[in-house]
Parts: structure tokens; sequence; C-alpha cells
């Protein structure tokens, strides 16, 4: 697919999975086709099933994870780039919380591409948007002042290659940030745990007093299956914190650090993702979001503040990498 600006061609490319069996078939064996539909498909309820919102609860959350690896000097950064933008979750927040002035951003779907502009101006302001693979960025050299990306590391073929590119259009001195990238061990432990959720759960919403309130309808967890599929592609790497320091000092960057998040925090949240995923959207209730979100965060403090002192940061579920460009 060629690079193309969003706001020309907003879907250029796209290919939504209900379109050919014959195409989703063919994504099952192609990383790249299975991250466009994968992607597209997940777009317009993206922010939804993540429970993303553009308020105090996910600017914080935001913050705090930029913070956490990159410090809170420099802000704010005048110009920046999220490569994997999503819905623009990461940048959007940011913005906000004061840490950037303006943003672009990439995005190997076009359908998120576009959702996330239409979050921008949402919010009232704009950003521009352009459909592009990371690994071949479509910007001249410095032209930003900060790369970031939010759990999309994960789903680049070529990282080396990405972590380059990511450097050659930043300015010197400019920083790149990436979360959210799931660790060997920790995506271990919680693909067991959802697995082991989604089969407790689709198994339990079926029995006939739970499956009125409950059971989602059998069309939406066969398109769930055959997304689950795609996610299985898409999901091409986990990191060790240490190889992936190296890998950021091999790309050409300095001041190269990793940390690590959610221990706790991830065993308790990813069932419960899949748990929500399992049953009737909206019949949990305002109660069940309280309790997840308050389980999560509480869960979260417990690990940074306690057993991120004790133990071994490769057994948490996220690292986070920061660099800088000489």
């Amino acid at each position: 697919m060629p690079i193309v600006d969003v706001t020309d061609s907003a879907r250029a490319g796209s290919v939504l999975p209900n379109s050919s069996v014959d195409v989703l078939e063919q994504a099952l064996t192609d990383q790249r086709l299975a991250n466009v539909l994968y992607h597209d498909w997940e777009a317009a309820g993206y922010d939804a099933k993540w429970s993303i919102s553009y308020d105090e609860r996910c600017i914080k959350y935001a913050r705090d994870r930029f913070a956490h690896v990159a410090g809170e000097s420099g802000w704010p950064y005048r110009r920046a780039l999220e490569i994997g933008c999503g819905t623009g979750f990461f940048l959007l927040n940011l913005r906000q919380a004061g840490v950037i002035e303006e943003g672009a951003v990439t995005d190997i779907s076009p359908g998120m591409v576009e959702v996330a502009q239409r979050n921008a101006r949402g919010l009232g302001f704009e950003i521009s948007g352009k459909v592009a693979d990371a690994e071949r960025l479509p910007y001249d050299d410095a032209q930003f002042d900060l790369v970031i990306g939010h759990a999309v590391l994960h789903h680049i073929p070529d990282v080396e290659l990405a972590i380059r590119e990511a450097l050659r259009v930043l300015r010197p001195g400019g920083r790149l940030v990436f979360c959210g990238e799931p660790t060997s061990k920790g995506d271990y432990v919680a693909r067991r745990l959802s697995w082991a959720t989604w089969w407790a759960a689709s198994r339990l919403t079926n029995l006939p007093l739970i499956r009125r309130r409950f059971g989602r309808p059998k069309i939406d967890l066969t398109e769930s299956s055959r997304m689950a599929a795609l996610e299985a592609v898409v999901d091409i790497h986990t990191f060790e914190p240490a190889q992936l320091r190296k890998l950021a000092v091999r790309c050409g960057a300095v001041d190269v650090e990793t940390v690590t998040e959610e221990l706790t925090a991830s065993w308790f949240g990813w069932p419960v993702r899949t748990f929500e995923s399992a049953v009737r959207p909206g019949s949990l209730g305002w109660n069940w979001a309280v309790f997840a979100y308050n389980g999560w965060r509480g869960l979260s403090a417990v690990d940074e503040r306690v057993l991120a002192r004790v133990v071994p940061d490769g057994l948490f579920y996220n690292v986070c990498l920061t660099g800088v460009k000489p």
C-alpha cells in the first residue's frame, strides 16, 4: 500500500474483514495485511474496547507513563510525531497534559489515522496524519523534537529499522519514547490468564439463566474469534528490557533507559478485559467499571512503589524505552 495523506484519501487501501474470506486467509500469512485489516476493523470501537478517554483519567495516565521513563525536563516539546498512533490516545492526551505543543501521527491503518484526526478535532485542535509504515516514515530528516509510540513496537516487523527511522526524523537532541511494550515473561503469563478467562466466561454466559442478560450474540463471538486469529499474527514481538536497550544503542541513540510496569496489575487487568469482551456490551454496568479501574490503579501503585524494588524487571508486563538523538 502506498504512503498517502489521509486527508487526501481517508480510507485508501483499507479492506474490511467481512469483505472476503480469501483476504482473511491471506492475512493469516501476511503480517502487513493482517495489521491493516485488524486495526481498520478495530478503529471504530477501539477507544471503547480499551476504556480510552481524553479526560483527566487518561491524561494523567499518559503523562505519568511518559514521565516515568523520560522525566519531566524539556516540556513542552514543540513538535512531536506519534508512530502507530491508533486512535491518538498517547499524543492527544500528552498534548492536553502540556507535554507537547504540536503533533503529527502515522499508522499503517487508514482507519486509525482517520479516527485519531477526528478525536483531535473533537478536542478542539488539528493534527496532521499520514498512513505509513513505521520502517519508512514520510518525513525529511530532523523534523521533530519528540517521537513517541504506545504499544506499537511489538506490531512492527523490523523494530530496528523503525527505531532508526524515528532517530532519523528527530532533530539533534530530540527524544524518542516508546511505552506499553510487552515483555516476554509478562506476555506469557497474560496470554494464559486471558485464555483461561475466555474459556470460563464463554461457558458461564451460555448458561440459560445468565445468557439472557450477559450472553453475547453468536455472530459477535464468531467475529471476535476471526479477529483473534488476526491478532495472533499482528502481535509479532515480545521484549527483554536489556535487549531492547542494546537495540536502541545499536541504532544510534544515547542516554538510553528502560523501565518496566505492571506485575499484579496485569494479572488483574488482562482477565478483567477478557471477561468484558466475552459478555454483552453494557451488561456489567457502572459499578463494574469503577471496580475494574480502581482495582487496576491500586495494584499498579503497589507494583511501582513496592514490587519494582524487589522483583526482576523482566517479570513485569510492560517495558518503556527512551533515548536521545546525539
